[in-house]
């Protein structure tokens, strides 16, 4: 009798470096919606492991041109929050947020990633007011910080698994 070796399930990262360019792209997408990342990440596949992948995301989007980052500004929304906010809060930072984003003419990014979600709103809050007082090329500087660490978390949950 022969023994047969269970199939072997491949891992969210060897299912990226093997998926379709049109897959992994859209995947992509849903981390940092900028297509010039997307595709620049895409066509360096494969990638041997998970921080060469970030390293890799890291380093293109330090390079998106502002065109690039538009794009990739445009797709963000309000950080998500805690389901049991307070309307008082929601109503705060969206305020907050419409300042901001006609200010800056963009949405306000911020990477909430490993905050207890018992501060987020607060800590929310305090990154919109410090960076109202920013002028427009450092805030556009902050907003790239901001969106490289949304993307880089992003990306990492769904190569654990969360995605693809």
């Amino acid at each position: 009798m022969q023994t047969r070796a269970a199939p072997v399930t491949p891992s969210p990262l060897e299912r990226f470096n093997t998926a379709p360019a049109e897959e992994a792209v859209a995947t992509l997408l849903t981390c940092l919606n900028s297509h010039h990342w997307a595709h620049r990440l895409v066509s360096h596949r494969p990638y041997p492991d998970l921080p060469s992948l970030l390293a890799a995301a890291e380093e293109a989007s330090y390079d998106l041109p502002p065109d690039d980052l538009t794009e990739a500004l445009a797709a963000e929304g309000l950080p998500p929050l805690p389901a049991d906010t307070y309307a008082a809060a929601h109503t705060a930072l969206s305020a907050a947020t419409a300042a901001y984003e006609s200010r800056f003419g963009h949405a306000f990014v911020i990477c909430l990633n490993g905050m207890p979600a018992n501060e987020a709103v607060d800590h929310a809050l305090a990154g919109i007011r410090s960076r109202l007082a920013n002028d427009p090329d450092e805030e556009r500087q902050v907003a790239a910080d901001e969106l490289r660490r949304l993307a880089r978390a992003r990306l990492t949950d769904v190569l654990r698994g969360a995605g693809l």
